[in-house]
């Protein structure tokens, strides 16, 4: 696509009007439906508990976790970082709105001189009579400077710096909701990881005490070898669970540390003792799909950014015209100290500046390209960002649901086991079976135990999973400010 040059009558027009050149921002259109596929069966869930979305991690009814979100909020070296960028970003948009000012400064001297009588000048002035080598001068000037802005380049600079600004806010925004959620996540996992754990301890107990009877039995030659050595591989599994799992634990609790913004092992204590996994809150309010491009930050960040670009395009586009200054001077200047501000040494200098890339449009035509390139790109990443959010909203229902059913179906396998193993306690009470049956019972529960444990824990997870999806702890102050 070839750009036409600027035409004089136009740029005649624009000096008279001060018209700002470059696209007008149109916020795009998003394709949204009236509802997220599973949102439906999501609302009805039943839960003993209702949440916020602002604030969905005290839902979970668990101190400790609210206690450990607020510390990762405040510690946390991201969100650290990201403050950061939010006072680059806030200098930038200072020099931008100062730049659409006049400037000032002022300057002085004061010198003294001694002339060499070598020199052809000095040679010279030794002929005037009542020279002196020794000479004096003083000066002291107010300068001002101002760039008119007839063509809107410092606004569109100016546009484009608070855009950049809004969008490290967001992006803090969206860093705090990530921590929050990562947070919760660890404990969890944290969490369920002790509990299984527990099991795996029992199990391994329930497996020793069953190898030990069979290979009493074996050695009477009231059963077969490939039973006992079947029964000793169960003990061996049973006993590579727990490191693997007391590993995967420590992970844990490090990882939660460096959440927290802290060296390894600082909070361990606090997750020392083994709790229950909390229940999953239901949500009071989900709202529409269109609501994600209010309540999502990283979103807010894209379209921030796609801003910023219409901005910098208009920027590169007002390169075509003419950028016109006003300077001034006033001041004073003298041989002597004493008549520094006579009228005699007063000094002024007024200009009228004018600068045109006249003949530089072929590179003016390039960085125009660029920063339509550029707008593009950032467009497609916005609506690439839209539909990344809602596919991560539908996959965390049908995650939830999903798990929720598997837990349900889990638990009722892990009542009737329950029963079966209180039932071969009965029978072994009464002497009808042995104790190797009784072991047995138990360690298929403890093994449907830990499946159902796992299920829980993946559930309540993907409950946390849902939360951030849908923009959960949305800072309204922050919300404000972008």
């Amino acid at each position: 696509m070839t750009t036409k040059h600027p035409s004089f009558a136009l740029v005649i027009a624009c000096v008279i009007s001060g018209c700002a050149v470059g696209p007008e921002y149109v916020a795009p259109q998003i394709n949204s439906k009236q509802q997220f596929v599973g949102q439906q069966e999501v609302t009805q869930r039943s839960a003993a508990v209702q949440t916020a979305l602002e604030t969905w991690w005290q839902g979970y009814q668990d101190p400790l976790l609210t206690r450990l979100i607020q510390l990762a909020l405040q510690q946390n070296l991201e969100i650290t970082q990201a403050q950061s960028r939010i006072e680059q970003a806030k200098a930038g948009l200072s020099a931008a709105n100062v730049a659409l000012l006049p400037s000032g400064n002022i300057d002085g001297y004061g010198a003294r001189a001694y002339q060499s009588t070598e020199t052809p000048i000095g040679q010279l002035l030794t002929l005037q009579p009542g020279y002196s080598r020794y000479s004096n001068s003083y000066e002291a000037n107010l300068g001002i400077g101002w760039e008119l802005d007839l063509f809107g380049s410092l606004r569109q600079g100016q546009a484009a710096a608070l855009a950049d600004y809004q969008a490290a806010e967001a992006s803090k925004v969206a860093i705090q909701l990530v921590v929050a959620a990562q947070t919760a996540d660890i404990y969890i996992h944290a969490r369920g990881l002790q509990l299984r754990l527990d099991v795996a301890n029992r199990q391994l107990q329930t497996q020793q005490a069953l190898v030990s009877n069979l290979r009493l039995l074996f050695e009477h030659g009231l059963i077969a070898k490939s039973e006992l050595d079947q029964a000793e591989s169960l003990l061996a599994q049973a006993r590579v669970a727990v490191p693997v799992l007391e590993a995967s634990l420590q992970q844990m609790m490090n990882a939660l540390d460096v959440m927290l913004g802290a060296l390894p092992g600082t909070y361990q204590q606090e997750l020392a003792s083994v709790r229950s996994l909390p229940a999953i809150p239901s949500l009071q309010v989900i709202g529409m799909p269109a609501d994600l491009l209010r309540r999502r930050p990283d979103l807010i960040v894209a379209e921030r950014k796609l801003v910023s670009a219409n901005a910098q395009l208009g920027q590169a586009i007002s390169e075509y015209y003419p950028k016109f200054s006003l300077s001034g001077l006033i001041g004073s200047a003298t041989a002597t100290s004493s008549e520094l501000f006579n009228n005699a040494s007063s000094q002024a200098t007024a200009v009228l500046g004018l600068r045109w890339r006249l003949f530089d449009f072929g590179r003016i035509n390039a960085q125009i390209d660029h920063a339509k390139g550029r707008e593009a790109e950032l467009l497609a990443a916005y609506r690439l960002a839209n539909l990344r959010a809602t596919e991560e909203v539908e996959n965390s229902f049908t995650e939830l649901l999903k798990m929720e059913q598997q837990v349900f179906f889990l638990q009722q396998g892990t009542q009737s086991l329950d029963q079966a193993r209180s039932a071969a306690q009965a029978a072994y009470t009464q002497g009808v079976v042995s104790q190797i049956e009784v072991l047995q019972a138990d360690e298929r529960f403890l093994r449907m135990t830990d499946a159902h444990l796992q299920a829980q824990i993946a559930a309540v997870r993907a409950s946390i999973k849902v939360f951030k999806a849908l923009g959960g702890g949305w800072n309204s102050h922050a919300e404000q400010q972008s």
